[in-house]
């Protein structure tokens, strides 16, 4: 399965500045499977040093010297370790943390030799370190679930996903190929951007088969709470990971996840399974300007799920379930939908940068309003909904683009993209329009290239 962070990771070879790169994601979203497929592609020897089973190889790494530890690993491995030619892999790194501070000799010592290193729990150990981080000698890549173009790509619809990245608003949008692809929306919502989990829908065809798989997925996620500190309470790790699939389109409530445990302690709990991914909080902005995370209230959080698939394991839904629902849209409330949009946007940003996303509400006396997401689009907001029905029904939205001004927003549902004008009302009575671009879920890949159009 070609992922897109490959077209990343040839790039990140060939750069003069290169540094080790440090990918970062949740258990099973394919780190070490990418990298071994790179390694494949691009360099004639792979030397994999997994510090979880191996060990006995530690005390290498005790040695300061780059030149001393790739003369031990290419003794070790058998293989040799030559700049341009092989590419030496660190995987489960945060088994041995100490050896990220021994990446910045490479860059300095060794920086022709291509270095990888990849953890899943990654960030327990970047927040708590006790050792001094390469900083400026080292670099990021955050990974994410497998997106739906390369879920497409994966299934061989190669010509369907072409066709995404060049259409351009007013273009005209084949009517079968629509119906196609929200069939092929729907299946996603199912099967899931878990590599293991397209992988085995791809080979057996079976949404039970892979429905097996994302529960096993599911129940390898509480194994690792023993790894998460000793200050842990277990318990309550597991009550707030099962109650996480009910909190995607809602704002968090510490009393609906359990009336146990006090609201900090849910609070840290929450904060720990995002350090893991196994979650991502999406906070309040106020949405004044650019940054949107400069004016935020943590207070005000929703949360997305790792990753959609796992989120209809979860919560039952099925393939007939699915298929079955009159609008997809409205499956569990929303949040469903919500989820999928969400999970895009959320790794929609430079891979090296910290994935974030934002939403927007208002709460007034008989005034309440509340957008689904707002993202940053070059220098200006683009306020965003997951919605069915027609531009009259987005209140919200109007309540937003009025407050704030901005010329376009996104409106994401079932039907062929298109292009309008909407109206709200300033608090005089005053009538105020912006553009409001309409688009299928399906491309939610392509909202900023599609924003940026609308804007001109």
């Amino acid at each position: 399965m070609d992922r897109n962070a490959i077209r990343y990771l040839k790039t990140w070879k060939t750069r003069q500045s290169r540094k080790p790169l440090i990918i970062r994601g949740a258990r099973q979203v394919g780190k070490s499977y990418l990298v071994r497929q790179f390694a494949e592609q691009e360099f004639k020897n792979l030397v994999e040093v997994n510090l979880e089973y191996n060990k006995d190889l530690l005390p290498y790494f005790e040695k300061q010297d780059p030149r001393e530890i790739v003369r031990l690993l290419s003794l070790h491995f058998n293989c040799p370790i030559v700049e341009g030619e092989t590419l030496l892999f660190f995987d489960e790194v945060q088994a041995a943390p100490d050896i990220l501070s021994r990446l910045r000799y490479f860059y300095e010592l060794m920086p022709g030799i291509h270095v990888v290193a990849a953890g899943s729990l990654l960030d327990f150990i970047l927040e708590e370190h006790t050792f001094s981080m390469p900083v400026g000698r080292i670099e990021f890549y955050h990974l994410g679930p497998l997106t739906f173009m390369e879920f497409l790509r994966a299934s061989g619809d190669e010509s369907a996903a072409g066709f995404l990245e060049t259409y351009s608003i007013g273009q005209e949008f084949p009517g079968p190929l629509h119906k196609k692809l929200n069939d092929l929306f729907r299946q996603y919502l199912v099967v899931g951007g878990m590599p293991e989990s397209i992988l085995t829908f791809i080979e057996s065809g079976s949404y039970l088969e892979t429905d097996r798989v994302k529960q096993s997925i599911l129940s390898t996620y509480p194994d690792d709470f023993s790894k998460y500190g000793q200050r842990v309470n277990h318990s309550l790790l597991e009550t707030v990971f099962k109650a996480l699939p009910q909190l995607p389109g809602t704002m968090v409530k510490y009393t609906r996840i359990s009336r146990e445990f006090r609201p900090g302690a849910i609070a840290r709990a929450l904060h720990l399974l995002a350090l893991a991914r196994v979650c991502s909080p999406v906070y309040h902005s106020t949405c004044e300007g650019i940054p949107l995370a400069a004016k935020v209230n943590k207070k005000k959080m929703k949360v997305l799920y790792l990753d959609v698939g796992l989120l209809t394991s979860a919560c039952g839904l099925s393939m007939l379930s699915m298929e079955k629902a009159p609008d997809v849209l409205l499956v569990n409330n929303g949040s469903v939908a919500e989820q999928f949009i969400g999970q895009h946007l959320l790794y929609r940003q430079l891979p090296y940068r910290e994935p974030e996303l934002h939403f927007w509400s208002r709460e007034k006396p008989s005034s309440n309003a509340e957008i689904d997401f707002a993202i940053a689009v070059d220098n200006t907001i683009a306020g965003i909904e997951v919605k069915s029905g027609t531009t009259g029904s987005l209140k919200s939205l109007n309540q937003f683009m009025v407050e704030r001004k901005y010329p376009v927003a996104v409106r994401f549902n079932l039907g062929p993209p298109s292009l309008c004008n909407a109206a709200g009302r300033m608090p005089a009575g005053d009538p105020y329009d912006y553009t409001l671009v309409s688009l299928p879920c399906y491309l939610v890949e392509q909202t900023d290239r599609l924003f940026k159009e609308a804007i001109k």
